[in-house]
């Protein structure tokens, strides 16, 4: 008994100084593009992500590209937050020097001026076969670049509008009509890319003054605002007002697609559109795999996808759903993206003292 004892302290020894020998176990280490370029992990990539999109919308892009990634024998897993685009603007503002995500997907271009014109993006020219993207859908140093193009509509309930005695809006005036009381909702410009682009248009189209006047009177029969511009479509939907103002792919797909009793019109006097646009965070982590993702986003495949919400893809190769409107049969401003981005927070303001908001 005694021999078995020694024999067995004497492995016990060996077994630890074979352990101080060895060292501790260790994960790889490293972050950012430096793990991505040693591929020592087998397990899947990171690329973390600021979507501006609908969470159910951002699902199915960035669950198609896991697949599209695992297909390749490169997987990549997707991690992201979902903020309204203003909300984004806010967030990698706050953390310029040192952000937590490498890639921003989604919004309207204005948004990405204005974070451009901050030096809070990095310039890619992603790689594009088989079509050219049109100068006005990036920016001129590559800084953003478009991925699809949406218009601004009306979305108005029908059941609603029937006890108004009213029709689906065909200008902006018909908005101020005295039966849309309390029944318009609409999105605060400082936080939603989209309302922000309603305000950009008026005061292109109109003028400043007179689009201030406007916006005034409108808030008169605002019920509420909301911090997501697509918010308000489904508020039409349920009949908790009875019209608002929202990109028309929103409108077509969080109204008649979800079943509710939603007509979307388009205000004839003009109307603003947005180029929906991605960009590398300034100093962010996975610049190599955000890279790859902004070259997937403009194939045929990631673009076809885009028929699901109604949105107008920019790669001609792409399939489109069915009832869109195509541009040629709106009434589109000549709408400066450019100057929407630089004037973005003057115009806020002006906005805010002139509704009190």
């Amino acid at each position: 008994m005694k021999a078995i004892t020694t024999r067995l302290r004497y492995l016990l020894v060996l077994l630890l100084a074979a352990a101080w020998v060895a060292g501790p176990c260790r994960a790889p280490s490293g972050g950012g593009d430096e793990a991505e370029a040693g591929g020592a992990s087998s397990g899947p990539r990171v690329l973390r992500v600021y979507s501006a999109l609908d969470p159910n919308e951002t699902k199915i892009y960035f669950s198609e590209y896991e697949k599209y990634t695992a297909a390749r024998g490169e997987p990549v897993k997707m991690q992201w937050v979902r903020l309204s685009s203003g909300g984004v603007l806010s967030r990698i503002t706050q953390e310029k020097g040192k952000p937590s995500m490498g890639l921003w997907f989604g919004g309207p271009s204005t948004d990405f001026i204005d974070a451009a014109h901050n030096g809070l993006l990095e310039p890619y020219r992603p790689s594009i076969k088989g079509f050219s993207l049109d100068p006005q859908m990036r920016d001129p140093q590559w800084r953003w670049t478009g991925f699809y193009f949406g218009a601004i509509g009306f979305a108005s309930n029908r059941n609603m509008l029937e006890r108004l005695g009213l029709a689906p809006p065909q200008s902006w005036k018909d908005l101020l009509d005295p039966r849309y009381e309390n029944n318009v909702s609409v999105a605060y410009p400082y936080q939603s890319g989209t309302a922000y682009t309603v305000l950009s248009s008026l005061a292109q189209s109109m003028g400043e003054g007179p689009a201030l006047d406007y916006l005034r009177a409108l808030d008169r029969n605002v019920h509420h605002y909301n911090k997501s511009g697509s918010a308000c479509v489904t508020q039409a939907g349920l009949g908790e007002v009875a019209a608002c103002v929202a990109f028309s792919h929103d409108i077509l797909k969080k109204g008649p697609g979800q079943g509710f009793p939603v007509a979307l019109s388009f205000p004839a006097d003009g109307t603003g559109f947005e180029i929906g646009a991605m960009a590398l965070i300034r100093n962010g982590p996975d610049h190599n795999e955000a890279r790859r993702f902004m070259d997937w986003a403009l194939g045929r495949q990631a673009q076809s996808l885009m028929q699901q919400w109604y949105r107008i893809p920019l790669n001609p190769h792409a399939e489109r759903a069915q009832g869109i409107v195509p541009a040629h049969e709106l009434n589109l401003i000549r709408y400066d993206a450019i100057k929407a981005g630089k004037d973005k927070r003057r115009l806020i303001e002006e906005w805010r003292l002139a509704t009190g908001q």
